[in-house]
Order: C-alpha cells, then sequence, then structure tokens
C-alpha cells in the first residue's frame, strides 16, 4: 500500500468531533487551507482552498481534544487518503481525509502556552533527608555533608 504524507497549514473549520470506534477513541474535524496570491499591481486575490478531514488516534486524541477548537490555526501532518461513500440522494462522493501522525498550532498566527500532563509515579519514593542533612552519616564528607563519590 503506498501512503501519500502531506503537512497541511490552515484553520480548523468545525467542532473537534470525539467518538468511539471500536475500542479506541477517535478526534476528527476539518481543516481549510486557502492560498492567496499577489496581483500584478499589488493587491492580493484568493487563490484555491483545500478542505480536509482530519483523524486523530491514540496519543493525539488527549491532546488535540483539550487544545484545538473551531478557528484555531494549525498544522497537520499525516498521511492522505480518499474516502468514498454514498451521499443521502444515492450519489456517489468523494472526501479527501487525513490520518494524522502530528497537530500543532501555527505559531505564526497564534500565541499559545505549552502544558505537559505530569508523569505517573512509579512507585513511593523514599523519604528524602532535610536540606543541609547527609544520606547516610557514614558515607558523607564532614565538612559539606554530601554524599561521598564511589
Amino acid at each position: 500500500m503506498f501512503e501519500t504524507h502531506l503537512t497541511v497549514v490552515g484553520r480548523v473549520v468545525t467542532d473537534p468531533r470525539r467518538r468511539v470506534v471500536g475500542d479506541q477513541e477517535l478526534i476528527s474535524f476539518r481543516v481549510a487551507s486557502n492560498s492567496r496570491r499577489r496581483t500584478g499591481e499589488g493587491t492580493w486575490e484568493p487563490g484555491n482552498s483545500l478542505y480536509i478531514t482530519v483523524n486523530c488516534w491514540g496519543k493525539l486524541v488527549t491532546g488535540v481534544g483539550a487544545g484545538l477548537y473551531k478557528g484555531a490555526p494549525v498544522i497537520v501532518v499525516g498521511d492522505v487518503f480518499t474516502s468514498e461513500y454514498d451521499d443521502k440522494e444515492g450519489v456517489r462522493r468523494s472526501s479527501l481525509e487525513m490520518r494524522a501522525t502530528a497537530v500543532g498550532p501555527d505559531l505564526s498566527r497564534a500565541i499559545i502556552r505549552y502544558e505537559q500532563p505530569q508523569p505517573r509515579a512509579a512507585e513511593p519514593a523514599a523519604e528524602e533527608p532535610a536540606a543541609g542533612e547527609p544520606l547516610d552519616t557514614e558515607d558523607a564528607d564532614e565538612t559539606t555533608g554530601l554524599p561521598l563519590s564511589a
């Protein structure tokens, strides 16, 4: 199977939709990427537009669900494919879709604040000594109170 990798810079044009497919969560939304070009007179005119449905699976679900909204400027990277279906009138249609591998804000059009989830503790930590107190008096330097090198 051949996969086409693509990067799209645009804006989210639908509210992200979260649902469960099988035993996995999925968030999908549409992105519009609009081009424009400068005319000979120096003014800008609209060019072509690309609309693509972006599907996010796995670890992307949490970040996309917490950070994206309709109108957000984004950069999405992933594999593109065509999805075919029959509409309400029975006419065969197709749409462009992307299985995202990365989604992020377009920092040329937004100012953001990053938040990273706190790591989970594997096991409870041993009690720490008070500041300036050596870890083990037998293995500590008498002047500094720091542990001796091995």
